[in-house]
């Protein structure tokens, strides 16, 4: 008997059609319904006579015609069937609409045409995670890390909230997507595989394959370390919208240490952010630059996510908060105060500074952590204060 069953959503019969019989040939699923028209609304009657079946699985197919339609759709089915695991078919051409269904809601993206083969993988994915504890089909946030110029701290920033995350959830991991990753330098790592090697193995990757690829810190932090040499052929952003669509059903926080990279895969990733953290000085020099780093990500459709955290902060004579947020177009989250031979020597060490006691800075850090966190039902405000005692 099949384990799964699915609800086929799709406008274009042929299509339709053609996904009801690889579903059905995956031998672990079977089409208990299929439906021509995308619902428009909540009360739409196609959602009420879907509900009636208890799909396990929602594929729901993104025509070229249809995009606006199929997002919408994919919205309110998610919405309205939480206990159901929406997948997205569609090209993998367009990064933005990777984001935007996934952002709507899709569990999985599954390339359009597709195959047998790329259902049931996908089907072994959703039943392992399902049989993990503590997910339950949940997606994760994910917290971009980015500097306003180079040397702003990025970092130092992402470890030390990565640390901070996990201390209280367990399961949280730290991507490193600098263009030459010092995140393992940190933490004192030396992993065997790189952020390269996953993106290599997309074709297969699940969350088993993908925790071979990442490295684990005490505590249980898990590191999927950057490159250690300059690469010669970047990964698409398709390539990374692919990746972060299987991290976010496996961790429940995701810290991306982007560094100074600029590009359209900091842009997707930025895309998917719960948050973006645009790491800068109170200076000149560095808010200048955070504000045009600003307006370069946010042509992306990410700038409402945009917060300016000031790293190294001291009191400046003239400097006006206000003006700043108003100038750069991004509001002011945090501070972090300025210890910068503390944090210098917690790298040279490979002891991050959130682990070296009760100072000020791991404290400022912790209430980042905190401060991002403090809508998440399952984060326990007893667990910061414990935390905080350390």
């Amino acid at each position: 008997m099949p384990e799964l069953s699915v609800a086929v959503f799709g406008t274009d019969n042929d299509q339709r059609a053609v996904l009801q019989v690889l579903v059905d040939g995956t031998s672990v699923a079977r089409t208990v319904c299929s439906n021509a028209s995308l619902p428009l609304a909540a009360n739409d009657p196609v959602i009420r006579r879907t509900q009636g079946f208890l799909p396990d699985v929602i594929l729901v197919d993104i025509a070229a015609d249809t995009t606006t339609a199929a997002l919408r759709a994919i919205e309110l089915l998610h919405q309205e069937l939480p206990d159901a695991a929406v997948f997205a078919i569609g090209s993998m051409t367009h990064p933005q609409l990777i984001v935007n269904a996934m952002r709507a809601g899709a569990r999985e993206y599954i390339e359009r045409p597709t195959t047998t083969t790329d259902l049931l993988e996908a089907f072994v994915r959703l039943t392992s995670t399902r049989r993990k504890p503590g997910r339950e089909g949940s997606r994760g946030k994910v917290f971009t890390i980015i500097n306003a110029k180079g040397g702003s701290g990025a970092t130092t920033v992402a470890v030390n909230l990565a640390l901070a995350l996990q201390s209280v959830h367990h399961s949280t991991a730290l991507v490193d997507l600098a263009p030459l990753g010092h995140c393992a330098l940190h933490l004192n790592l030396k992993p065997s595989f790189t952020v390269s090697d996953a993106i290599s193995n997309l074709h297969r990757l699940d969350s088993s394959l993908l925790d071979s690829f990442m490295s684990r810190h005490d505590g249980g932090l898990q590191v999927l370390a950057g490159s250690t040499v300059p690469a010669l052929v970047e990964p698409s952003a398709s390539d990374f919208a692919r990746l972060f669509d299987t991290m976010v059903g496996v961790f429940h926080y995701i810290v991306v240490d982007a560094s100074s990279r600029l590009d359209s895969a900091t842009r997707l990733v930025s895309n998917l952010a719960e948050k973006v953290l645009l790491v800068a000085h109170a200076d000149v020099a560095s808010l200048w630059s955070a504000g045009r780093v600003a307006q370069y990500m946010g042509e992306s459709g990410s700038r409402d996510r945009f917060a300016l955290v000031l790293n190294r902060y001291r009191k400046v004579a003239g400097f006006n908060e206000s003006e700043t947020e108003a100038a750069i177009g991004a509001p002011v989250l945090w501070r972090i105060p300025n210890q910068y031979f503390a944090v210098s020597a917690a790298i040279d060490r490979g002891v991050p500074v959130i682990q070296q006691g009760n100072s000020e800075i791991a404290r400022s850090i912790i209430g980042l952590a905190h401060y991002l966190t403090k809508d998440d039902l399952d984060v326990k405000r007893t667990a910061w204060s414990l935390f905080k005692t350390v």
